[in-house]
């Protein structure tokens, strides 16, 4: 089988695919990742296939001069995956118009600049499956213009297909109904000679790595993956195994809050103070540039700037995070009770999915000072209901099939869907 993985030049995007990656090619099948050529070593880096295809183009400078859905952020206007959040508030009126702006700026930035190309490659290569970042929509569109069986891969919450459902279920029994995204997709589908369809959007089926009971679903095909840390490159430092005897707790934000976008969204040092009378070690992972900014920081904080978060988790008592997806799966395998500072996308679904299941607690970024974070700290440090709920989580991700034990059921998916358009 030839499987064809397609995504924009995104590292921490990227990172989430490798593991199923590695899976498929260890099972025998010839796997590619088809990107911008200016990414091609990351992927070769982990150890995997490149294909670069179409002109490098930095979305995110690009997308510093759309002062439009900047301006539109602003002004308090949801964005079209805000739905998660506040279903009973989204409107039909608000999707639709949400639409329009990110086919209008991110979703083409994302794929045009990849589409003839791919086309090209996926007609010369001919792949079985085409997997896909869900809104890198060059993806699907070569997938269905030769025939292959096609699927997201997800990296969050389903915020994209639960979205889609809410459009498409608000707009059902309307006579005035738009849909910018199928037609922007319908166009390529005319002009690669197939019809659109649903699955463009939403594709065959969907590889899910949220851990189950963290999951919000839309009503689709899922595919439940365990998830897999990878973060690159990676060296374990010595001080990580000697420890002092003390409760370690770590402290990671995430590495796009620094390197996408203008710095946390907590206050670091507030927090690291708010720890320094706590018989603890703080490891924190911050950024150089942040880091310079801090001044003095406390004696029982160690600052680094990375460290693998697989080889830091289990040797922590608690995590502190910015409830990105990759950190709170990481976390979640390795049964520590987790505190979550979410901010914005699906971090807030996510932070409320784990308070849920009592295997930490959730305080929004905009609520997180150093005494908030002190107490809470301190509730996942003494009280053993957190630690419980944490090994049942783990148990729960424990069950759920490895990337490995996944190929199986894609290779049936594949015979399923592939040369339906």
């Amino acid at each position: 089988m030839r499987v064809l993985f397609v995504s924009y030049p995104e590292k921490t995007i990227f990172q989430y695919f490798a593991p199923m990656a590695w899976a498929l090619r260890t099972a025998g099948h010839d796997v590619r990742v088809a990107t911008q050529p200016k990414f091609a070593d990351v992927v070769t880096q982990a150890g995997l296939t490149a294909v670069p295809v179409g002109g490098d183009r930095d979305i995110w400078r690009l997308a510093e001069h759309r002062t439009r859905e900047r301006d539109a952020t602003r002004a308090g206007l949801p964005a079209p995956f805000d739905v998660v959040d506040e279903p009973d508030l989204i409107t039909w009126e608000h999707l639709s118009a949400g639409y329009a702006r990110q086919v209008d700026w991110w979703f083409r930035m994302k794929s045009v600049p990849l589409v003839t190309e791919l086309v090209d490659y996926a007609r010369y290569w001919r792949p079985d499956l085409v997997v896909w970042e869900p809104t890198t929509f060059a993806g699907p569109i070569a997938a269905k213009a030769v025939g292959a069986a096609h699927a997201r891969m997800l990296y969050s919450v389903d915020v994209f297909g639960v979205t889609r459902d809410h459009f498409l279920r608000l707009g059902r029994d309307r006579t005035d109904r738009a849909d910018p995204l199928a037609d922007w997709l319908g166009g390529y589908a005319d002009k690669y000679g197939f019809g659109f369809a649903e699955d463009m959007v939403t594709g065959h089926f969907t590889i899910d790595q949220i851990p189950g009971p963290l999951r919000t679903p839309a009503d689709l095909h899922y595919v439940p993956v365990r998830y897999v840390p990878y973060g690159g490159p990676a060296v374990v430092p010595k001080w990580l195994w000697q420890s002092d005897g003390r409760p370690r707790v770590a402290l990671t934000l995430g590495l796009s809050a620094t390197e996408r976008f203008d710095g946390y969204t907590v206050g670091v040092g507030d927090i690291l103070d708010a720890l320094a009378d706590l018989d603890v070690e703080v490891v924190a992972t911050i950024a150089d540039r942040v880091r310079d900014r801090l001044g003095a920081t406390p004696g029982n904080a160690r600052i680094v700037p990375y460290v693998p978060l697989h080889a830091l988790v289990p040797t922590c008592a608690a995590v502190i995070h910015h409830a990105g997806a990759a950190t709170l799966a990481t976390t979640s395998l390795h049964a520590v009770p987790q505190l979550a500072l979410p901010f914005h996308f699906d971090q807030p679904a996510l932070g409320r999915a784990l308070a849920a299941q009592g295997a930490g607690i959730a305080i929004h970024s905009t609520e997180a000072t150093g005494e908030h974070v002190r107490d809470a700290v301190l509730r996942l440090l003494r009280e053993p209901g957190f630690r419980d709920a944490a090994v049942r989580l783990r148990d729960d991700v424990l069950a759920t099939p490895s990337p490995t034990e996944a190929v199986g059921g894609i290779e049936g998916l594949v015979d399923r869907y592939r040369d339906a358009r």
